[in-house]
């Protein structure tokens, strides 16, 4: 499942405020791109395309995004059935595309009733990730100067959406 670029960013800074490994991390990548280079490869990454500094609030997230984004797209090329689900068209129109996820999944299309009424729980309740615990927390904005940074970061990896345009990966899942 993925969200929209700049969405999933200012969650994960958000994130960042009431998780301190996540926080260090985030300062450091700010102070040196070796850093940042020195986390992706520990994340599993071998990329020198991201020996970069993180000079923005927003450019952890949109880093993270382009990492699992590109791995997805990778499981594809090399042939895995795999199928993303855009989040933005899960909360539009929540029994539909449990409809569409079950089918996908091969299980029974009756259960979408069920599996919407899942989303009335907040799965993150009691955890740092819970509405309550970071929502508080102000957004950082996306400048026209941020943006144009965070697209140069996202071109980086092929077939990822740049902040602007149409925001859908190849192979998603849809209702239409």
């Amino acid at each position: 499942m993925y969200r929209d670029v700049v969405t999933v960013a200012k969650s994960f800074y958000r994130l960042s405020l009431a998780h301190t490994a996540i926080r260090r991390a985030s300062l450091l990548c700010y102070i040196s791109g070796r850093m940042t280079k020195m986390i992706v490869n520990g994340m599993g990454h071998d990329n020198s395309d991201f020996c970069i500094r993180l000079d923005n609030e927003l450019s952890l997230g949109v880093l993270l995004y382009a990492l699992t984004t590109a791995s997805y797209l990778d499981l594809r090329r090399r042939g895995f059935d795999v199928s993303a689900l855009r989040y933005e068209d899960l909360v539009a129109r929540p029994l539909d595309m449990c409809r569409v996820i079950l089918e996908y999944c091969h299980l029974p299309v009756s259960l979408a009733e069920l599996a919407v009424k899942a989303f009335d729980v907040d799965s993150q309740k009691n955890s740092i990730l819970a509405k309550s615990a970071i929502g508080h927390f102000k957004e950082p904005q996306l400048t026209p100067q941020t943006k144009t940074k965070l697209n140069e970061l996202l071109k980086k990896k092929r077939g990822i959406p740049l902040i602007g345009e149409p925001g859908i990966i190849e192979g998603t899942l849809s209702c239409s």
